[in-house]
């Protein structure tokens, strides 16, 4: 029991949350209302594999260059708390979760799977390429809401699509304010990170940016998707974050406490979002 707390709060299981409201969001919006629970138990099932899939692998391959961190060094795999093993076997599980999760809900699921599970286990891997990093792993979380819109839907459209790139943008925003905890260990140690090639005052300026484009995407997607008026008031409430963001990230001079700021901001908005596009849906 004590070897799975650690590994549960190593993989950070609570932050499943950013990921599930964005999933459920698709689904309701393929749905126009609320999908059958039975899609909505194998959506929250394959998102869980895929996250536990994706976290095992980012920590398994990056428990090296961890253990080199101040900042990273206490994890599990870079102090000895967890056999390397732990992980490999965590990754056959979460992806073993995600393949009979997509087989229970639709064949274009199945065929879309190979896809999101490279990119899931293989994303750890960009951070020693390139620094576009930020944006693969936005592009793996953002598999979420499109692969819930394609549970339900059994096919992909244009509001699918923005609310990929909507969530892509919105975690790569939110990922290069996180890398700026470890520019100065990223550009001594050659780790490719947005701040790293590009310095601390663009990925502060940037992540604004990109989450100004996320909204403008949630706008098309709502629109498109004949969304209610309520479904607005979610992307009022994404212009409203992207607004406070701003403000933390002109004043906040500890890029610690700028991201402990900024997670829970965006955790609760990811949640709030969820509540007004079902709203939009059943309320009509």
């Amino acid at each position: 029991m004590n070897a799975l707390r650690v590994f549960l709060r190593d993989i950070r299981v609570e932050h499943t949350l950013f990921a599930l409201p964005f999933a459920y969001v698709g689904a309701v919006m393929a749905a126009r209302g609320l999908p059958s629970w039975w899609q909505l138990v194998w959506i929250t099932l394959a998102v869980v594999g895929a996250r536990t899939a994706a976290m095992a692998a980012n920590r398994y391959f990056d428990k090296e260059m961890d253990a080199a961190n101040p900042r990273t060094a206490q994890r599990a795999l870079a102090s000895g708390k967890l056999q390397p093993a732990v992980m490999l076997w965590a990754i056959a599980a979460g992806l073993a979760l995600l393949v009979l999760s997509a087989a229970m809900l639709n064949p274009l699921c199945v065929k879309l799977l190979p896809l999101a599970a490279l990119g899931a286990v293989g994303y750890p891997l960009c951070k020693r390429f390139t620094w576009t990093v930020h944006f693969v792993l936005g592009a793996v979380d953002a598999c979420a809401p499109l692969g819930a819109y394609i549970a339900v839907a059994g096919t992909v459209s244009t509001p699918a699509l923005l609310l990929f790139v909507a969530v892509t943008v919105w975690v790569a925003g939110f990922d290069i304010l996180y890398a700026l905890m470890d520019v100065r260990f990223d550009v001594a140690h050659g780790v490719r990170s947005f701040p790293q090639a590009f310095g601390e005052r663009s990925a502060r300026s940037w992540a604004i940016v990109l989450h100004a484009v996320m909204t403008f995407a949630l706008l098309g997607a709502g629109i498109l998707a004949h969304a209610g008026w309520l479904y607005y008031v979610g992307v009022a409430l994404a212009v409203a974050v992207t607004v406070y963001e701003e403000r933390l990230i002109a004043l906040a001079k500890d890029v610690f406490v700028l991201n402990d700021r900024v997670f829970l901001t965006n955790m609760a908005f990811s949640v709030g979002f969820l509540g007004t596009t079902l709203a939009s849906y059943v309320a009509r």
